[in-house]
């Protein structure tokens, strides 16, 4: 699998998520608290678009009869069966040892490091001469 340009960081929110297709697969990219991560759109129970469901937190480990809620903004939820999955790795929070969805590496770079041109936009030469927008290419 190659690097494919996103888009830039600044048209990305904290909490934001898109869903994109990458050489056929479709792909959930999220930020969580300015860290960005990637998974497959596939909930491992029956193919649902995992990354369209609910972004939540989970329970934290506490004491008996005591409710502590953390990580919110880290666990999606499948729409069609509420299962949890943890967005920074693609483990199941129910069963992280034998459910997982499969997590994607997620890099932020510098535009110098893409080329001189950003190789997922295709970009012309545009002016205006007088009262007319001229595009060349």
């Amino acid at each position: 699998m190659g690097r494919h340009v996103i888009g830039d960081v600044e048209s990305f929110g904290v909490g934001d998520r898109r869903i994109v297709d990458i050489e056929g697969r479709s792909i959930g990219v999220f930020n969580v608290d300015g860290q960005f991560y990637a998974l497959r759109n596939r909930c491992p129970h029956q193919g649902a678009s995992l990354c369209k469901g609910r972004v939540s937190g989970t329970t934290m480990p506490s004491q008996p009869g005591e409710y502590v809620w953390g990580r919110e903004g880290e666990i999606v939820s499948c729409p069609w069966h509420g299962w949890e999955f943890d967005i920074t790795n693609g483990d199941s929070v129910f069963n992280p040892h034998r459910m997982k969805v499969r997590s994607y590496d997620v890099t932020l770079e510098d535009g110098s490091t893409l080329g001189e041109e950003d190789p997922g936009v295709e970009t012309y030469e545009v002016r205006v001469e007088g009262k007319y927008v001229v595009v060349h290419f």
